[in-house]
C-alpha cells in the first residue's frame, strides 16, 4: 500500500509557532491578559494574582512548546528526517495551542 506523502515547507509551522509564542508572550508579559480578564473588576489585585497562577500553569505548556520548536530545528535527527521534524514541530504547535487555551480558560475562570 502506497503511503501518501504531503510535502510542506518547514517555515509554515515555524511561523505558526512564532506567532502563537508572540500572542502568548504578549498576553502574559505585556498585560494583554490583565486587560482582557481583570480590567474593570472590583478586586483587580486578587484577579491579577489568580491570573498569575494561571499564567504559570500555562507557562509549563509554553516551555514545552518552545523546547519542541527549538528541538525540531536543532536536533540533527529531526533536520535530516522530514517526518521526525513534522512530529516534533507539530507537538510544539499543539503545545502552544494548549498554552493559549489554558490561559484563556483560566482567565475566564478568574473573572
Amino acid at each position: 500500500m502506497a503511503r501518501l506523502q504531503i510535502r510542506f515547507s518547514p517555515i509554515i509551522p515555524t511561523i505558526a509557532s512564532f506567532l502563537l509564542a508572540a500572542l502568548w508572550g504578549l498576553s502574559v508579559f505585556a498585560g494583554w491578559g490583565l486587560e482582557a480578564f481583570c480590567a474593570g473588576g472590583e478586586d483587580s489585585s486578587l484577579c491579577s494574582q489568580r491570573l498569575g497562577t494561571v499564567s504559570a500553569v500555562s507557562g509549563l505548556f509554553a516551555a514545552l512548546a518552545a523546547c519542541c520548536t527549538a528541538a525540531a530545528w536543532l536536533l540533527p535527527s529531526a533536520r535530516d528526517d522530514t517526518s521526525a521534524f513534522a512530529r516534533i514541530m507539530g507537538a510544539g504547535v499543539v503545545s502552544w495551542i494548549v498554552a493559549e487555551g489554558v490561559l484563556f480558560l483560566g482567565g475566564m475562570l478568574v473573572r
